[in-house]
């Protein structure tokens, strides 16, 4: 198996709506963001179904190496090997690989978040950094560009955190801002008991308002001569928005008690119709 076909074979065994967008890239640009994809999934796996933070941390702390071995020319693993001729031909810097390590790392040191601004740092880290890296890859001419991939990255992260809050809640994390929780008269024992009420439920409308905002924000801020070169990211966010309209007409509640997704089909034209469109 070569690294490309590791790679093609981590992201598409996610399920992941992003793989759908993924598909409509020229071979150079789709083997880059899947070797991108892949090392998150990497890292994120760790984080996710290590049990012992021990072992957690040592593998995190060496893939942190692995990241300088990779840019010393002296790659191991299959992922790097695939990130090899990416890294040089998308200028992709090894600081924001190991910003994506710290972010997965805080999965290890925290279950809660007191406020949205520590939320935001993680959300940076995890998911606004991949943006940035995502948009070196599918090109630009404006450097604008760079803080709707910012913010194109922190409202998928929120999508995310709304989607998952039951599942997240079973394994003792929540990632809703404390302070919030509490601005709603929400407890702790009720997000992590699934107990749906109607202050639940503004909770999580409040939660995605934000998401919203963040998408608004990002699209306002994509420069026309770069739509076309981010098209990938404007079918993810046709996906993603999509998923989280289909939450809050569920009832934002639900989530708690069941994991609401879209089907491939369903994603896969969204992607085309955007990609037609664009």
């Amino acid at each position: 198996m070569t690294p490309q076909q590791y790679c093609q074979q981590k992201t598409a065994k996610s399920g992941s709506s992003f793989y759908y967008s993924f598909m409509f890239l020229p071979k150079d640009k789709r083997e880059a963001i899947t070797a991108l994809y892949a090392f998150c999934r990497e890292v994120d796996d760790i984080a996710d179904e290590c049990t012992d933070l021990s072992i957690a941390q040592t593998k995190l702390n060496w893939w942190r190496t692995e990241i300088e071995s990779l840019y010393q020319g002296k790659p191991q693993h299959p992922v790097s090997k695939a990130l090899v001729q990416p890294i040089k031909t998308y200028h992709l810097e090894a600081k924001h690989f190991i910003e994506i390590i710290d972010g997965m790392e805080m999965d290890l040191n925290f279950n809660r978040y007191q406020d949205f601004e520590q939320l935001q740092l993680y959300c940076y880290r995890v998911a606004s950094v991949v943006g940035l890296l995502s948009a070196h890859i599918f090109g630009f001419t404006n450097q604008k560009t760079l803080q709707y991939a910012l913010d194109l990255g922190m409202a998928f992260q929120l999508t995310n955190i709304i989607r998952d809050v039951g599942e997240d809640a079973r394994r003792n994390r929540i990632y809703l801002p404390l302070d919030e929780l509490a601005q709603f008269d929400v407890r702790e024992e009720d997000v992590l008991q699934s107990l749906e009420s109607d202050k639940v439920q503004k909770l999580l409308n409040y939660q995605i308002k934000r998401a919203e905002d963040y998408y608004d924000r990002a699209l306002s801020e994509l420069p026309i001569e770069d739509r076309k070169s981010q098209r990938v990211g404007l079918m993810m966010t046709a996906i993603y928005r999509t998923l989280l309209r289909e939450i809050q007409a569920d009832g934002a509640q639900t989530v708690l008690n069941s994991r609401i997704s879209l089907g491939a089909l369903h994603k896969f034209w969204l992607a085309f119709k955007v990609w037609f469109h664009n």
